[in-house]
């Protein structure tokens, strides 16, 4: 299974729960602020992505959509 990971930055408060939750360590605080003085997170290897979504399960502001894809459809 790979995934395909969009945060929105505009919307991400900085909380960090998805960097604490992500199992591949692939999200990180960024260091830009966003329009609401808030670091929000970026994904620092996309390719390295899963699609556990548990990213998107723990933000409190929906800010973080994954999309999941499996290897067959990727060669097909």
């Amino acid at each position: 299974m790979k995934g395909r990971v969009e945060i929105d930055r505009e919307i991400c408060k900085g909380c960090d729960y998805c960097v604490i939750t992500c199992p591949m360590g692939i999200i990180e605080t960024d260091s830009v602020f966003n329009k609401a003085g808030y670091y929000p997170v970026r994904l620092t290897d996309p390719d390295k992505c899963t699609g556990c979504v548990l990213c998107a399960e723990v933000c409190p502001e929906l800010a973080i959509m994954v999309w999941r894809e499996s290897v067959e459809q990727e060669k097909a």
